[in-house]
């Protein structure tokens, strides 16, 4: 399925572009996520570079054979009914694999947003794994891989570096960008 993705890439007139990071561990931040097709672009990159990756999913699915092929394509199961319960599931996948490449989609929605959630770096933050940026530009009709560089408690400047990356990214569907930043976080009572 993965050669077939990158046929389509090519077909679509798309290139893969990039670098892969070293890293063995690594959380992928895939942005502007604007489309469906997203998936497929990234596909084709995952097929270019070889990689094998896996996705959070909500644990309700993982029954029978349906949860047998979801572990399989690379599924870690979550409890979403459990508040704060993404960061210690997935750190734990972390802790205990060799190599573990964690896609994550920042807006969480193929929709316009104004905001990213903070999911991506709290998870790379907790496990010390470097966020390696995945792009989609429509306007030069490439895909891929940027820079990797680690959160190290500081996400605002993660996120200046990520506005730089993701500078003129237009995605698959432009009207559907939004900008690369945070949610702002509501002040601490005193």
């Amino acid at each position: 399925m993965k050669w077939l993705a990158l046929k389509l890439v090519n077909l679509l007139g798309w290139r893969v572009v990039g670098e892969m990071a070293d890293d063995p561990k690594m959380v992928i931040v895939a942005a502007p996520h604007t489309s469906n097709w997203d998936y497929v672009l990234f596909l084709g990159v995952i097929a270019h570079f070889h990689l094998t990756v896996r996705v959070l999913i909500k644990d309700t699915v993982f029954w029978g054979p349906l949860g047998a092929m979801l572990r399989h394509f690379g599924g870690i199961p979550v409890d979403r009914s459990e508040a704060h319960s993404l960061v210690p599931t997935t750190t734990r996948a972390f802790n205990e694999a060799d190599r573990l490449l964690l896609v994550i989609t920042p807006e969480g929605t193929r929709s316009k947003v104004d905001h990213w959630h903070s999911g991506f770096w709290r998870i790379a933050d907790a496990a010390d794994v470097p966020i390696l940026t995945a792009i989609v530009d429509g306007s030069t009709k490439t895909v891929g891989l940027g820079p990797a560089r680690k959160v190290d408690g500081d996400p605002q400047a993660w996120m200046a570096f990520a506005a730089d990356v993701y500078d003129g990214k237009t995605g698959w569907n432009s009207s559907k960008v939004g900008p690369v930043r945070l949610k702002e976080e509501p002040p601490h009572a005193t």
